[in-house]
């Protein structure tokens, strides 16, 4: 990739499919800015004295909590530079971006998950988490398509979908740089 190229994607998936990791990478590789919402959703989870599924029940109905989420992601639509949008809605809110979905084996997700061991998303069990994990994805599906009449679980959405079930963070960040730049190649 050259360095005129500016690097601007959108990162979503499932829970525990490794978009903050990746992210992270990519940002490195890519001298590029992470926008993380799910970062400032497990703040304000954990001020109010919630966990991550708790807090996207909370905010069902309080369009003023989304309205900061939204706020914060269009602003992205026309900034220059090279960022990475990590959001359940970065492909709606910065549709210029290219657009990733990472799928991952929803029992593989709960042991990264716990292996992760966030504050905001202890689980004491692999049930448990999977149980948990379910609940939030149906808690953000029902919210995102009741307030944008977007359903985040249809993959025509997005210009990419890579399974992460079986894949090293580095080895999906190499799949992600190389499908961008095949973007970006066959867009001039």
């Amino acid at each position: 990739m050259t360095k005129e190229m500016e690097f601007r994607i959108s990162v979503t998936g499932d829970l525990g499919s490794g978009k903050s990791t990746v992210c992270k990478i990519l940002a490195e590789r890519m001298k590029a800015e992470i926008v993380s919402i799910g970062v400032i959703n497990r703040k304000m989870a954990m001020e109010m004295n919630m966990d991550a599924v708790e807090f996207n029940k909370f905010i069902v109905g309080k369009p003023e909590f989304d309205k900061i989420f939204d706020d914060y992601q269009r602003a992205y639509e026309d900034k220059e530079g090279s960022y990475i949008v990590d959001s359940r809605l970065g492909f709606h809110f910065v549709p210029s971006t290219y657009s990733f979905y990472l799928k991952v084996d929803i029992n593989e997700a709960a042991k990264r998950i716990m292996s992760a061991q966030r504050c905001s998303e202890c689980y004491s069990c692999l049930e448990e988490a999977v149980t948990k994990i379910n609940e939030r994805r149906q808690a953000e599906q029902i919210r995102y398509s009741q307030c944008y009449n977007v359903d985040i679980l249809d993959m025509d959405n997005y210009d990419c979908v890579i399974d992460t079930t079986n894949l090293t963070p580095e080895q999906v960040a190499e799949e992600m740089i190389k499908k961008y730049v095949q973007y970006k190649t066959e867009a001039k």
